[in-house]
């Protein structure tokens, strides 16, 4: 099938290098090969490709050579930086990940400024309806039992999946972990995830998963960022004007495989809610070039917006989401919204939208997903324009005119 980012990196091949990343099995060999029919693969996983590329004697009238597992060569960035530079374009190159490339510790001197870097996502409700025949409802439906990653989704099969995922995960950690760390204990961290899973749309404590585990804090921190560098999970952190504050602030996980997420549906619906957002995310960052962060909402009191987008660092759009509750959410209504900061709640089960006089919207899950889109706007509402009652940063003013805690928003 066709895949979204192709029109964005056929248009840069010949600017660029292109280093593609993405979950294991997301499709990136497959549309690797599909920019362009005259290229040549090259695998450092496969022993007579490692020669080829120690001797670099690749076909130079091939029109795109495309690198899978580079990262595996020793001082693979200093190596493609020197190809780069003696060379240049063409042929285009296009080096393919399965781990963040940007994670691993022999990465040499820098590229900055030789190439572009895309992330590939599984297949969200948006991409299924542009690229397939499926109806919407059976979309849906795919996603949230077997997930988004094209070779489950397509078939559509849940007992397909339950024999796709042991492998794909086993993959991961057996080969792909001990690449990028020196990782031993591979069940320890196979109870990780199976913690995660039960944890995903709350809060979670390092401290709490090292109790669980009886490892040290350091240690979970470790294998929670292994893992996300391996794209099995991505973190959400509390929104907060003090960046270095938010770091400490308890962060909340997701998975890019929304069926392995345990728990209601509408722990499942929050999930695919948040990987339809990274993707959109991930697309605007890397395509346009635009700031845009996801965060969520939480106050001293615990109560919680599920996800915050912001552009250029500033507040832009509340979302929460709900399996059937049709009526306003409290804390929607509570964390009130002025300017260009836009509220809206998702259902999962709902026939149909609504909206209100005070700009709050209700929304069909199926009808966001199908529709999700940061569209480029000149127009940005201020930090401010979160107002709640107990939200530091929007008490009463003091005799200067200033905000109490003006450096907080929403802790």
């Amino acid at each position: 099938m066709e895949r979204y980012l192709r029109p964005a990196l056929v248009a840069d091949l010949s600017r660029k290098i292109i280093l593609l990343s993405g979950p294991r099995q997301s499709g990136k060999t497959t549309l690797s090969r599909m920019l362009h029919p005259d290229h040549q693969y090259v695998n450092h996983d496969l022993a007579e490709h490692r020669l080829l590329l120690r001797e670099k004697s690749w076909d130079r009238h091939k029109a795109l050579i495309i690198l899978d597992e580079l990262h595996k060569m020793d001082d693979w960035k200093v190596w493609l930086k020197g190809v780069y530079d003696v060379e240049g374009l063409p042929p285009a190159l296009l080096v393919t990940g399965s781990a963040k490339l940007a994670a691993f510790r022999r990465t040499g001197d820098s590229l900055a400024g030789r190439y572009f870097h895309f992330r590939l996502h599984p297949i969200d409700m948006k991409e299924a309806l542009r690229h397939t025949d499926l109806a919407p409802d059976e979309v849906f439906d795919r996603l949230m039992r077997v997930g988004g990653f094209p070779e489950p989704f397509l078939r559509g099969s849940t007992r397909w999946y339950n024999r796709w995922k042991r492998t794909h995960i086993d993959a991961i950690l057996k080969e792909d972990m001990l690449t990028l760390s020196a990782v031993r204990n591979i069940q320890a961290i196979e109870t990780l995830i199976e913690l995660l899973r039960s944890r995903v749309g709350s809060p979670v404590s390092a401290n709490s998963l090292a109790r669980d585990l009886q490892k040290s804090r350091n240690t979970v921190q470790h294998w929670l960022g292994l893992l996300e560098d391996l794209y099995v999970i991505f973190r959400i952190s509390p929104y907060h004007r003090n960046v270095a504050r938010s770091l400490l602030k308890e962060p909340k996980y997701y998975f890019y495989d929304n069926a392995m997420v345990r728990g209601e549906p509408g722990v499942r619906l929050e999930n695919l809610v948040a990987c339809a957002l990274l993707k959109e995310l991930h697309r605007a960052q890397d395509v346009a070039g635009e700031d845009i962060g996801l965060h969520y909402v939480r106050d001293k009191d615990g109560r919680e917006i599920d996800f915050l987008i912001t552009r250029d660092g500033r507040p832009w759009q509340m979302i929460e989401v709900k399996w059937k509750d049709a009526a306003p959410s409290a804390n929607l209504k509570r964390f009130l919204a002025t300017g260009t900061v836009r509220r809206l709640q998702v259902v999962g089960d709902l026939a149909q939208s609504k909206s209100f006089q005070d700009g709050l919207r209700v929304e069909p899950a199926k009808h966001f997903l199908a529709g999700v889109h940061f569209a480029p706007t000149a127009e940005h509402s201020d930090p401010s324009s979160l107002s709640g009652a107990d939200v530091p940063g929007n008490g009463a003013r003091g005799d200067e005119g200033r905000t109490k805690h003006s450096d907080d928003l929403a802790h």
